[in-house]
């Protein structure tokens, strides 16, 4: 079989779904529910709210996570899981920062970041494809190492930017068109995997391999190394967030990214990215974020308790896998 021949694999692998009508109905609820919550924050903080100072924070909030989130895709839609991208991105803050200290450049300290999290990411990976871990397992593991090693490198302290990273904190004080440039940031890596999930081989091969992974074996897709390369992939997003969290914090911490991998879970699963894998998009994972943010905005602009936030996007998460269960038994009935 050609390559040709995975193109259009069936239906549960109508990986943009922003074409279909259940696609569209889906990104209209979400954007929908993000008009619900901007006007309940209108009504009630509307001196605050409806402010460019809010609105570059919620976006400065939305970019950390929304990097974490666009990996968290590529590795769901390709049947997996991964529980240890808060961790990774700890560690790669460390260290980096752990070189600051010896009066290494922002450069070395960018570079340092990618390269940690995305060999943290292929080594869960391997684990998972050629060691036959099963992916909770493999990246439970990886969090817990990561964090451990991040503790020890830092001997479980907050390691401060030098004098000499500037350049490195402007990403996050600057402002270009009156937007810091961790936002733009965030949107290179957006449309960068937007395009790389529908426009390359390699976003046909995770559809292919989350659907089915056995049908893709059999199409010529090498699925062990593809399944490694998805996870190095998250890993890389993670080395990108703990450039943005240094930036924003200028600080290298074991304590960054805390349940960070339970918000970019949530906010893929509310965009509509079956857990079961093959399919899922980029956008609406997304809108799933800025759902997520707005809400912990409007929690904190109205100086409501933080457990009552958990709780409430508990409740969305339920509801969320609901809805999925039931649009999947009734596209099960309708094309048995």
């Amino acid at each position: 079989m050609t390559n040709h021949s995975i193109r259009r694999p069936g239906r549960p692998y109508t990986g943009a779904g922003l074409l279909g009508a259940v696609g569209r109905a889906r990104h209209l609820g979400l954007v929908a529910a993000l008009a619900l919550l901007a006007v309940v924050g209108l009504v009630t903080v509307p001196e605050t709210f409806a402010t460019t100072s809010n609105l570059v924070t919620v976006l400065a909030l939305a970019a950390t996570i929304g990097v974490i989130t666009v990996g968290m895709t590529f590795v769901i839609i390709g049947g997996g899981i991964d529980l240890s991208v808060g961790a990774v991105m700890a560690l790669a803050s460390v260290w980096a920062t752990t070189l600051a200290t010896q009066s290494y450049g922002p450069v070395v300290m960018v570079i340092c970041a990618v390269l940690v999290g995305t060999g943290a990411g292929l080594l869960s990976g391997f684990l998972i494809s050629y060691g036959r871990m099963v992916p909770f397992i493999a990246t439970l593991a990886m969090l817990v190492a990561a964090r451990g090693l991040a503790e020890r490198m830092s001997d479980r302290r907050t390691q401060l930017l030098q004098p000499g990273n500037s350049a490195l904190v402007d990403l996050s004080s600057g402002r270009v068109l009156g937007l810091p440039p961790i936002v733009f940031v965030f949107a290179a890596v957006v449309v960068a995997g937007w395009v790389v999930l529908n426009r390359t081989t390699f976003g046909r091969r995770t559809y292919a391999v989350g659907g089915n992974p056995e049908a893709a074996k059999l199409a010529g897709i090498d699925v062990r190394k593809h399944t490694m390369l998805l996870y190095g992939l998250s890993g890389l997003c993670c080395g990108i967030a703990a450039v943005i969290i240094m930036a924003r914090t200028t600080t290298g911490s074991s304590t960054h990214g805390d349940l960070y991998e339970l918000d970019a879970i949530a906010a893929v699963i509310i965009g509509g990215t079956l857990l079961t894998g093959g399919r899922g998009t980029i956008g609406g994972s997304i809108l799933g974020l800025l759902i997520f943010t707005l809400i912990t905005n409007l929690f904190i602009l109205n100086g409501l308790n933080t457990s009552d936030q958990l709780i409430a996007k508990g409740l969305i998460i339920v509801i969320a896998v609901l809805l999925q269960r039931r649009s999947l038994r009734s596209r099960t009935q309708r094309d048995p």
